[in-house]
Parts: C-alpha cells; structure tokens; sequence
C-alpha cells in the first residue's frame, strides 16, 4: 500500500493564486493550511476546496509557521509547497511513484521554474532553483528561521525528482518589491539578533557582488532583458539587507518583529 501525502501551505491573502494552486494537488490524500490572518476570501477557497484549514496570527516567521502548519498534517509524508506554487502533471507522477516506494533516510528535492515579469526564467540562478519540499512528517521539520527557512534533515540524501513546480514569483512587480522588502528587514533583524555586523565596504562589496553573481556567473544574461533586471533587482535586495542591518548595528532603526 503506498504512502499517503499531506501537502501542507501557510497562506495569508491568497485569494488570487490559491485556486490554481489547489488545483494541482487536488489528488493528494491531505491539503492543509495554515492561515495567519487573511482578510480577503483565501479560507473560504480553501474551505471550499476541502482543504483542512487553521489559524494562527500569532505571527514569529516562517520557519515557526511551516512547523505548525506541519504540526496539523496526519500522512506519512509531507509536500510543502506556497500557495503561488503549482505541482506540474509530471511532478504529480513522479510524487506519486516516490510514495509507492520511498527510500529510507532520504528526503526529495524538486525544480521549480520561476517566474519573473512574464518569463519563466531558465537562468539568473532561478533554474532549476532545487527545493527540498518532500519528507517524511515524523523525522524532519523546517528550521526556526524567520525568513528563507529550510528544511532540517541532517543526515538525510536529498533525491532529485524529475518535474517541476511552477513558482508565480513575479506577477506584479511593485508587489513583488514591496515583498522582498519585507525579507530585508526580517533578515536583518534575525542577524542583528545574532549580533552579526557589517560596515560600508561590506554592503556595497555584497551589493556588487549580488550584481555580478546573477548576470555573469549564473548567466542571467542568456535571460534576456529579464535577465539584465533580475541582477538589478537582486543587488537592490542585498543592499536593502546589508544596509538595513547597518542601521540596527548603528542605533538608527528599531528593532522590531514584523
């Protein structure tokens, strides 16, 4: 008998990619989410879709919020996936054969084709940009960090599976700024926190080097003139991070939980 799959999301106004999403795991045995306060119609979708839906505003980043969205899942495996994300046909066969014959000690990691200003980007180093979002529930867990938290599976191979997930990362592109922004901020407070510095050099060194990195060592010119914008956008967010945690260190801006 294969092993049966909860695929786990946290959501907050998601109206707009939730359906699609849900859509594209409408097979699995299991569909949680995790609400952390939604003013639009995301729970009702949700709800309507047969999701098994919880709320917690008790926001503390979303390392803390992928554990207890993985704390409500009752399968033997977990998919983790957002709600811009959509599981591809080919991804969904591949799954399901890995559940018919899991391999011990390991966890799978999958391809995901994201999208930035109208183009699925094939470069830049968002492609194949490999996540590891399939587990098994009860020997691994996402990490505590408030943002680009991963998964803790020390020990574990990481299997490759064939198939993408197709990532809306992009749609609009002031919503898209105002989101990296935030990332910024979190990740400069989490490494305030730590009470990790940097000084002038080192954001404008980290900055160019973000530039560099997407447009030639990762070949985000071959992207074409979403390439080009990729790298802008790229060293635009690592100044934002550098230099907001050069504020904190200098005494010029709260400290304060998003």
């Amino acid at each position: 008998m294969p092993n049966r799959l909860s695929v786990v999301m946290i959501a907050k106004n998601a109206a707009d990619v939730l359906p699609e999403c849900l859509a594209s795991v409408a097979w699995a045995d299991e569909v949680v989410l995790l609400d952390s306060g939604s003013t639009d119609s995301t729970v009702e979708i949700a709800l309507q879709a047969g999701a098994k839906v919880f709320i917690n505003e008790n926001w503390q980043g979303f390392g803390k919020q992928r554990q207890l969205a993985q704390s409500y899942a009752s399968h033997d495996y977990i998919l983790m996936i957002d709600t811009d994300e959509r599981v591809t046909p080919e991804l969904a066969s591949t799954l399901k054969a890995v559940l018919d014959n899991p391999q011990p000690d390991a966890v799978y990691s999958i391809a995901r084709r994201n999208l930035f200003l109208g183009r699925f980007m094939r470069h830049s180093g968002w492609y194949p940009d490999r996540v590891t979002r399939l587990y098994a529930r009860s020997r691994y867990r996402y990490n505590d960090n408030q943002v680009h938290e991963s998964l803790e599976a020390p020990g574990a191979k990481i299997i490759p599976l064939k198939g993408d997930l197709l990532h809306l990362t992009c749609r609009d592109f002031a919503s898209f700024q105002r989101k990296q922004l935030n990332y910024a901020t979190a990740w400069a407070q989490e490494r305030h926190q730590r009470g990790k510095r940097v000084s002038l050099a080192g954001i404008f060194g980290h900055t160019f080097g973000a530039f560099c990195k997407t447009l030639l060592l990762r070949a985000g010119f071959l992207d074409g003139k979403q390439g080009w914008l990729l790298a802008v956008v790229n060293a635009q967010y690592t100044f934002n991070k550098y230099a907001e945690l050069w504020a904190l260190n200098q005494g010029y801006t709260e400290n304060k939980t998003l």
